[in-house]
């Protein structure tokens, strides 16, 4: 069985330190009252053009500073969701794009709220994604929780290429809101744009191998189940085709916060 990349092995002496560390501990709900009958995509829009720089990097410590907005997106995301307000999203397209934004949103804010780690990886991995929770619609959740039991089973491959989880392994995250009504279009350009860039993808003509993304290894059910190999999902996207015959050999994701340089 292969396993998972976030929480890899839980051996009983790295849970004893995280509990120890205050991995358990819920992330708490901005105390803010927020009176929006939907979801406050206008907020969400203001953090990710002032806080997101062209290459997806997120200026933390600014935004630290000034909250107000991802506050309020993330109050509303800890209060409401499609599970308890239906009918706030009766079409599939506005329950993706719901979770995920509010995905992103709420590991931006969980950055912030553990104090803007240079790392998630090693323990801090199983704290950040698995132990310490959030809250969606009510429901308490962790963020491994959210992606692999909300998130992936609406069976869309490509949520892999607009989840961002602030590391630098993750895919650019966009400086806009995923939108039910330009959703499939925005998916496809994320595909496309992951697939042509060669952090996450490069192909080696001497060796005849793709260096591809470690995402791609975490996951292959999902990309699978959409294409008859992971090569020809690849070359779905790809400007560039790589060859029938090429070997994949997978990039060590990074782990290191995506924050942008000082201004």
């Amino acid at each position: 069985m292969r396993t998972h990349p976030v929480l890899g092995r839980m051996r009983g002496g790295a849970v004893v330190l995280a509990l120890l560390l205050g991995a358990c501990a819920a992330i708490p709900r901005p105390d803010m009252v927020v009176t929006d009958r939907a979801p406050p995509y206008d907020a969400w829009a203001r953090v990710l053009q002032r806080s997101v720089d062209d290459r997806g990097r997120v200026d933390f410590h600014a935004l630290a500073r000034e909250r107000a907005d991802l506050d309020r997106f993330v109050a509303w995301i800890y209060d409401n969701g499609p599970g308890n307000r239906p009918e706030l999203f009766a079409a599939r397209a506005q329950v993706l794009a719901f979770h995920i934004n509010a995905y992103n949103a709420l590991a931006m804010h969980k950055v912030i709220e553990t104090g803007i780690p240079e790392t998630l990886a090693g323990l801090r991995k199983i704290s950040f994604f698995a132990l310490g929770k959030v809250q969606v619609g009510g429901v308490a959740v962790s963020l491994y929780d959210y992606e692999n039991l909300v998130i992936r089973p609406l069976g869309d491959a490509r949520v892999h290429f607009a989840l961002n989880c602030m590391s630098v392994g993750c895919p650019r995250l966009p400086r806009e809101v995923f939108r039910p009504e330009t959703l499939d279009r925005q998916l496809d350009r994320e595909a496309r744009l992951f697939f042509d860039d060669e952090r996450h993808a490069r192909f080696d003509p001497a060796r005849g191998v793709l260096h591809l993304s470690q995402i791609s290894e975490f996951y292959p059910e999902d990309f699978l189940a959409a294409a008859p190999s992971l090569l020809a999902y690849v070359n779905r996207y790809r400007t560039v085709a790589v060859p029938a015959h090429a070997r994949i050999e997978f990039i060590p994701y990074d782990w290191t916060v995506n924050r942008a340089p000082p201004r």
